[in-house]
Parts: structure tokens; C-alpha cells; sequence
């Protein structure tokens, strides 16, 4: 039976996202009807949002063609769950204090659905105590709340109030309407929802994101990576019963429920923070740790001089994690480790297989849009052979890989 989200869009610069939000969500299989707010139409048109949910958009509290064909309470309770994304300071206050003076406080205030706040605001804002006061109301009245992510921001300032991405909001969504993951047939139906958990009582221990090797105090050598498929990977495994460590390098993402996560900024900080969490049942090094560090670290910024050549830089070569790990005294019972290739990929992933110790390698092509998107197609290369799987979203491909670590320990001996 196909499940129905009513979405609210508030007045925030953020709302542009709601129409990838969509997107996502129809390609899931979940209608969305949506609802505009006066301000939100400032950054949104009902006609995007309309063409994306092919369905009427809502704003206009006193429509009588509305209220005669639909109506504010039935239109609140026709979904199976709603979502404010993004949740502006503004609404949240509205929400917390039952004031209904718009048609969307007013569904809010009317409906008997769950309902999921995804806020996004100025970082000042966001630890206001009003703010803060407000958010904890909602906790008590039932409204679940999504923490916002961390960064940059339009008026300039830096930290927590971001809108999370459209990719792990849908995540969230599709676990509180309890769907299981869309998971191709082939792959089995890796949903660790019920009484058992496949991995209870492992130690998971998963790297992700990129590192980044200062040259000076502004710049810094790094790999691309969105940090995505390692925190899905993590994510996956704390749902499938086990205690997950996560070693994450610089990237935005909100942590993962139900997992330990350490954050480092270079590869020798990511190898220390690695070793400090072993032992480990199971270590899946998703990481994009740089290969190469600068020499020497200047102290200060590194000025042209106006000769036009490039000022010299030696660079030193990045301990190996994986490798170290493939010959650790406390080397983790099933090691695996990704290998983000652009030609030749399985012939790079066996080569990889052998040189590191591991007993899988994870082998994606890059030289698509795989960086900072929400899809992969892997092929998963091992001494038995390799494994090509369809391309997925990368929470389905992070299922499917636990699911498969979870049969691979349960047929090792402890």
C-alpha cells in the first residue's frame, strides 16, 4: 500500500531543498502532497512543487473550493506522516505554542499523525533559548525532531542549522513510516527490523569521508568524498544489533542513531583513532584517505612571489590504514576495504586485494556523479571471486553489505 507524506514547507532559504526531497521521496515509491507557507512561496513556487508531486498545492487557508473538496482536517489526516522541512524558528515557536494562524499550523495543529520537524535556521538562532525551550515542548507533545547539520550558511556564519541533506531526511522518513528499504530483488531484503538483530553484540568499525593533509593554514591536499556511503554503512550496522564505531573525517553529516562516532581531520589522526577502537569484529574502511601529506607544514599562509612559478612543495606519503590493519595484531575478523576506481575497476580491486591483507575489497566506478551522490554500483571482490551488484542507493547498498558481513561472521567460528 503506498504510503503518503504531507510535506510543509516554511519560509527558510533552505526550501529549495524540498524539491529534491520530493523528488527522492516519489522515486522511493511514497506520494507527497504539499503544503506552502506565504513566505515559503518567496523561495518556492507552487508550480515546482506542484509539477514534482503531481498534485494540487496547498497554502490558501480560506480556498472555499478547498475547504469544500478537501478540507483542513481531512487534508491533515490523509497522510501517513508529517513532515516540516524546513522547519524555520518561526514554525517550530507556532508549533510549540499551538498558535494556528496559517493553513499549515493550523494541519498541525489538527492532525493525528505523527509528525516529523526537520529544522534549518541561522546558527545564533538555533541556540536560542527560546529555540531550545521550544524544540523540548515539541520533544514532549510526541513531534519527533531531526537534528540539523553543521556548516557553512548563506548569511556567512559557520555552524549547527543547516538543513540536513534531502538524502538523510528521507532515511528518516522512511523509518517512521516503518517501510522496509527498496532493496533490489536480487540483492534479498536486508531490513533488520524485529526480534533479531544479525550483528548483536559485534563491534562494527567503519571509516568514512576524506582526510585532509594541511599544507598551510588555509589549504590542504585531500581525495573527494561526501562521506555518505561510509555513514549509510555505519548506520546499517548499528540497526543490525551491533556497537558501531565510526571514524569520520571532515564532512557534514549528522551522526548516525545508535553509533559511537570519532571525528579526525588527518590520515594519521584516522589511523590512531582506527587502532584505539580495536578490537573489532568486522572493520569496512570507506574512508578517502589522502595518499600523500606535505613534507613540512608551513606555519604561516604560503604567499606568491610574483614569479610566476609555483612554490615548492615535497610531499611525504600517508600510512597506509588498511594495510596496517590487514597486519594488525589485532587484525578484525572480516576486514574490507573500498576502492573508488575510474577504468579497469575489478582488475585495480583484485590488485588491491592481495597488496593489503583484506579479505574483500568494495570496488565502485567514480567517474560518474558517485561523489556526493545519493546512488553506487559496487562489485564486491574477494578470493572467491567477484560479486557484481545493480546500481543502488547507497543505503541500499550499505544494507546489502551488512547483511552480507552478518552471514560472512555468522559462519566464522568466534
Amino acid at each position: 500500500m503506498t504510503k503518503r507524506v504531507l510535506l510543509i514547507v516554511s519560509g527558510g532559504i533552505a526550501a529549495y531543498k524540498a524539491l529534491e526531497l520530493v523528488r527522492l521521496l516519489r522515486r522511493r515509491g511514497i506520494a507527497v502532497r504539499a503544503v506552502l507557507t506565504e513566505s515559503a512561496k518567496q523561495f518556492v513556487t507552487p508550480l515546482s512543487l506542484g509539477v514534482l508531486t503531481e498534485d494540487h498545492v496547498y497554502g490558501d487557508m480560506f480556498d472555499l473550493k478547498e475547504e469544500r473538496e478537501i478540507g483542513h482536517i481531512q487534508l491533515s489526516r490523509q497522510a501517513d506522516l508529517v513532515v516540516v522541512a524546513p522547519a524555520t524558528a518561526n514554525i517550530l515557536a507556532r508549533m510549540a505554542n499551538g498558535i494556528a494562524d496559517d493553513l499549515a499550523t493550523t494541519l498541525l495543529l489538527a492532525t493525528d499523525k505523527p509528525v516529523l520537524a526537520v529544522p534549518a535556521m541561522n546558527v545564533r538562532m538555533w541556540h536560542h533559548r527560546a529555540t531550545q525551550r521550544n524544540l523540548e515542548t515539541l520533544r514532549g507533545d510526541g513531534v519527533h525532531i531531526m537534528e540539523p547539520a553543521s556548516g557553512a550558511m548563506a548569511c556567512g556564519e559557520y555552524g549547527k542549522g543547516r538543513l540536513p541533506e534531502p538524502e538523510e531526511i528521507v532515511v528518516e522518513i522512511e523509518r517512521l513510516l516503518a517501510l522496509p528499504l527498496p532493496v533490489d530483488p536480487l540483492m534479498g531484503q536486508p531490513d533488520f527490523e524485529g526480534d533479531t538483530l544479525p550483528l548483536d553484540g559485534k563491534h562494527i568499525l567503519v571509516t568514512a569521508g576524506p582526510t585532509h593533509e594541511p599544507i598551510d593554514p588555509v589549504r590542504y591536499i585531500a581525495n573527494r568524498s561526501s562521506g555518505k556511503q561510509g555513514f549509510a554503512i555505519a548506520a546499517a550496522a548499528a540497526r543490525a544489533g551491533a556497537r558501531v564505531t565510526l571514524v569520520a573525517g571532515p564532512v557534514q553529516l549528522p551522526t548516525p542513531a545508535g553509533v559511537d562516532r570519532v571525528d579526525v581531520e588527518t590520515a594519521r589522526e584516522m589511523l590512531a583513532a582506527v587502532e584505539a577502537a580495536l578490537p573489532a569484529d568486522a572493520a569496512i574502511m570507506v574512508a578517502a584517505v589522502a595518499d600523500w601529506r606535505a613534507a613540512d607544514t608551513a606555519d604561516q599562509k604560503i604567499k606568491k612571489d610574483g614569479s610566476g612559478q609555483p612554490a615548492p612543495l615535497a610531499l611525504t606519503e600517508n600510512p597506509d590504514i588498511l594495510a596496517t590493519l590487514g597486519h594488525h595484531a589485532q587484525r578484525p575478523r572480516l576486514l574490507i576495504g573500498f576502492a573508488a576506481e575510474t577504468q579497469a575497476v575489478a582488475d585495480h580491486a583484485l590488485a588491491k586485494l592481495a597488496k593489503k591483507g583484506a579479505d574483500w575489497i568494495v570496488a565502485n566506478d567514480v567517474s560518474g556523479d558517485v561523489m556526493g551522490g545519493d546512488s553506487n554500483t559496487v562489485q564486491i571482490v574477494s578470493a572467491a571471486g567477484i560479486d557484481r551488484w545493480p546500481p543502488m542507493f547507497k543505503h541500499q547498498v550499505a544494507n546489502a553489505l551488512i547483511q552480507k558481513v552478518a552471514d560472512a561472521l555468522s559462519a566464522q567460528p568466534d
